[in-house]
């Protein structure tokens, strides 16, 4: 850890000038040699740097959404050129260049404060060793920082120094481990839960891909490498560590409430409140942020999700219409759409209901019970009609030598060719003779 850190040497004023700066502003309040006071100057720097950084994190929501809506893309081109990796590889960088997505760009905040990291690493291992950082922090400042305690546990101690080395600090082993320990557990747990509420409420839960495998894995593991690395930091890099642990979980809460990814959870949770304050409110409160994120889903027309779809559907029965500006306003169009959802059309008639599907056994008897009548009725139909023919195709049979009863007696019953429907023929019309 010492070679790493000397790596990032060049850093290491700055770094000292900037916490000697705020432990100036915080010694006034509570003195300059106490634990408060330069435990909040290094908690200062951690703000400080990660306002700087919010930049490079919202690139890094951008960068994860991309890699998340690729990942389908991305494993068709592996099973496609599963046996050519430079065909692979090409067209995988042509589907960044295309869609504009960088896969470094989620690393990015890690990378850029880890300079700031061992330059801290750097400034507090100085101090533990009795050495000045520059001109920053002379002789007086550097007695003062190995007075300062944090809960009995001095700055630059760490978890596996000799009790030899912990007594020249004026502390106790005990005291020290005691305090490191449970400085790693909240570090390793602040970690767990900001990875854990990444998983469970702001992925896409429809769409399975193995770049939710890699972060579930990272979910467990990076808390490992931080209990594992842990015992080697001085108790002000702890400080430090679990100062950027808390402000990130809170930073991807507040992501997670207002700018969820779309298809999770936390969207459908999103929605839910922005319909409730919409219909409150009458869609006359919003915000820009809101009307952004309306005006993203009108946009996506039919290839909106599920929650999305239940968003729109939910204006339309309250009597809104979301506008391609994304402004939401009262419409009649949407109250006489809701009011028709309800009764089955538009203008208030009833839906027509579908019959309800039979067995095959209640099919088979309901057609054995019509079979009798429907002989019937047909022999009944086909004697009234050959009895109101007209005479006079009566007579043109006989002059054409047909006998009489000839086509329509009972007869003819047991003599039906095959086909030909049985009981009482209707005889043909004159005309189709």
């Amino acid at each position: 850890m010492d070679t790493i850190a000397s790596f990032f040497s060049f850093i290491t004023t700055p770094v000292a000038w900037v916490i000697v700066q705020f432990h100036k502003l915080y010694g006034a309040v509570f003195g300059p040699d106490t634990g408060w006071a330069w435990g909040l100057s290094i908690v200062s720097l951690v703000v400080l740097i990660r306002i700087c950084l919010i930049p490079l994190f919202v690139k890094q929501i951008k960068a994860t959404r991309g890699m998340q809506t690729l990942q389908p893309e991305m494993k068709k081109i592996q099973e496609r050129y599963k046996n050519d990796k430079q065909r692979q590889s090409e067209e995988m960088m042509k589907l960044y260049k295309e869609t504009g997505t960088n896969p470094l760009s989620s690393c990015l905040p890690i990378l850029a404060q880890s300079p700031f990291f061992f330059a801290l690493y750097h400034v507090l291992n100085s101090i533990a060793s009795n050495k000045t950082v520059g001109s920053v922090i002379d002789e007086q400042l550097l007695a003062s920082a190995q007075k300062a305690h944090i809960f009995g546990a001095p700055l630059a101690a760490k978890f596996m120094d000799s009790a030899e080395k912990v007594a020249s600090l004026d502390a106790t082993l005990l005291n020290v481990r005691i305090v490191t320990a449970v400085m790693i557990i909240m570090m390793s747990l602040s970690q767990f839960f900001t990875q854990r509420q990444l998983m469970t409420k702001n992925v896409d839960m429809t769409v399975k891909t193995p770049f939710m495998q890699q972060q579930k894995m990272l979910m467990y593991v990076f808390p490992i490498i931080f209990a594992v690395f842990g015992i080697n930091f001085p108790v002000g890099v702890l400080v430090y560590w679990l100062t950027t642990n808390v402000w990130t979980m809170g930073q991807q809460m507040y992501v997670i409430r207002q700018n969820p990814t779309p298809g999770s959870k936390a969207q459908g949770a999103y929605l839910e409140r922005l319909q409730s304050k919409l219909t409150r409110s009458e869609g006359a409160k919003m915000r820009k942020g809101e009307r952004n994120v309306v005006k993203a889903i009108v946009a996506k027309g039919r290839d909106r999700n599920d929650i999305e779809r239940k968003f729109i559907n939910g204006l339309s029965k309250a009597g809104f219409a979301a506008q391609a500006d994304g402004v939401v306003a009262k419409s009649d169009t949407a109250v006489a759409v809701a009011e028709g959802d309800e009764s089955g059309a538009v203008g208030g008639t009833p839906k027509r209901q579908q019959p309800k599907r039979q067995s095959k056994s209640q099919r088979q008897s309901g057609a054995t019970q019509a079979q009798p009548t429907q002989s019937d009725s047909d022999a009944k139909t086909s004697l009234q009609k050959s009895g109101d023919e007209p005479k006079d195709s009566v007579s043109k049979a006989k002059s054409a030598g047909a006998k009489p009863g000839t086509g329509g007696g009972t007869g003819n019953r047991s003599k039906a060719k095959s086909g030909q429907r049985k009981g009482p023929q209707r005889p043909k019309h004159p005309s189709k003779k």
